[in-house]
């Protein structure tokens, strides 16, 4: 599967489902973004199962502003729409392969149970 590209209108759709959602937030005149770009698209052919999200920053500010992106790129997980992991820079490969094995053996039950001790 080729990578989405996600905005404000399409976000919180592609995202609050059940299944595992990376989103890599990016802009053309970030360097960076640009040589992360084949890696994040090579690892979306490899797990179809995965939605990849691309977020453009530039025309998508508010999307930015929202996850409070600051740097970019900025790799977001998402599974059963929770955030399970954000982080600025890119990644190699190994880290993206590394990080996705990690989302899939999430105990999301557990990852709620947390989230909800933490919100009162």
């Amino acid at each position: 599967m080729a990578t989405v590209n996600l905005t404000a209108a399409n976000f919180d759709e592609a995202t609050g489902k059940d299944g595992i959602v990376l989103v890599d937030f990016w802009a053309s005149w970030c360097g960076p973004c640009v040589r992360f770009a084949p890696t994040y698209e090579r690892s979306s052919e490899k797990h179809p199962e995965i939605t990849f999200g691309k977020v453009d920053t530039e025309a998508e500010q508010a999307l930015a502003a929202k996850f409070d992106i600051r740097s970019i790129p900025t790799i977001m997980a998402i599974r059963d729409g929770v955030i399970v992991f954000s982080q600025a820079g890119a990644l190699p490969e190994s880290a993206l392969e590394s990080l996705i094995d990690q989302v899939e053996k999430l105990d999301m039950e557990d990852v709620r149970k947390q989230l909800a001790t933490h919100q009162h």
